[in-house]
């Protein structure tokens, strides 16, 4: 069973990773987004961000199927993510090793093509970390 910290633990291990304030998690490397905690919405009520699911980024809809076809007590999505290479996760039904899997792999589609992910992390710069694309930097529960 894994959980938001084990998100942030591995992602952070990762090289170029900046997390974004939130009130959940979002991490970003190039500053493109590669998992960050689930913005549950519900008609006619404030978002809620939920750390015990994670969304994930995927690469395209070919991984999207397979992964909520193969594995659908770990992996589910919401009309809202339609047409995004996009999966939500389940931590507390991933196990640790699964989800260094799913973050690592994340991280690589995401990353620049000259980062390796054996090197260590980058340091950040407040400005960098500062940039937050439109609609997921900074979150409140409204």
């Amino acid at each position: 069973m894994a959980d938001a910290e084990d998100v942030r633990r591995l992602a952070l291990a990762l090289p170029g990773v900046v997390e974004i304030a939130s009130d959940g998690f979002d991490f970003r490397v190039a500053n493109k987004g590669f998992i960050w905690s689930y913005p549950e919405r519900v008609p006619g009520k404030p978002r809620v961000i939920r750390t015990d699911i994670a969304v994930l980024y995927v690469g395209d809809e070919a991984e999207k199927q397979a992964l909520l076809l193969g594995e659908p007590d770990l992996f589910f999505t919401t009309p809202g993510y339609d047409g995004f290479p996009l999966v939500m996760v389940r931590l507390a039904a991933v196990d640790v090793p699964r989800l260094t899997e799913l973050v690592t792999d994340a991280w690589q589609m995401r990353a620049p093509v000259t980062t390796d992910p054996g090197a260590p992390p980058a340091p950040v710069d407040a400005a960098s970390a500062s940039r937050a694309a439109p609609g997921r930097g900074r979150r409140s529960a409204g």
